[in-house]
């Protein structure tokens, strides 16, 4: 049995600043995995929350995701530490600036498109000790 697919995944509502945000919720070791590869697209506000179960140093890269993404690494608190734009189907590494317990993904340019920027807080994300 492989990575769930986009249907099997928990969706949580999210807010991004004053800005609301649907995220599927890669919250153990095969959604995370997976991420959002394959995919053909996203729907507007929506993206891909990433949990992990305790705040630590993390990349992440392209490989097999057909979309240009943006990330942004969030802190245990909630606050975005730094932002980065991923092209598709690249190995360069993306990494948190900071100890990192949450990623969002969204589609490239969500983020300053919206005014988002490092410091801000995300609010409705769910526990860490729920990432396996």
């Amino acid at each position: 049995m492989g990575a769930p697919q986009a249907s099997e995944l928990p969706r949580v509502p999210l807010q991004v600043g004053d800005l609301p945000v649907i995220a599927e919720v890669a919250a153990d070791n095969a959604s995370r995995s997976q991420g959002l590869m394959f995919r053909q697209a996203l729907s507007p506000n929506q993206g891909m929350l990433f949990v992990f179960p305790e705040a630590g140093n993390v990349c992440f890269w392209m490989k097999n995701t057909l979309l240009p993404l943006s990330i942004a690494f969030i802190d245990a608190k909630g606050r975005i530490i730094n932002l980065a734009d991923m092209q598709p189907l690249s190995l360069d590494p993306h990494c948190a600036a900071a100890p990192t317990q949450y990623a969002l993904e969204m589609e490239q340019g969500w983020f300053k498109q919206n005014g988002v920027e490092p410091g801000v807080k995300v609010q409705g994300l769910p526990p860490a000790d729920d990432a396996r």
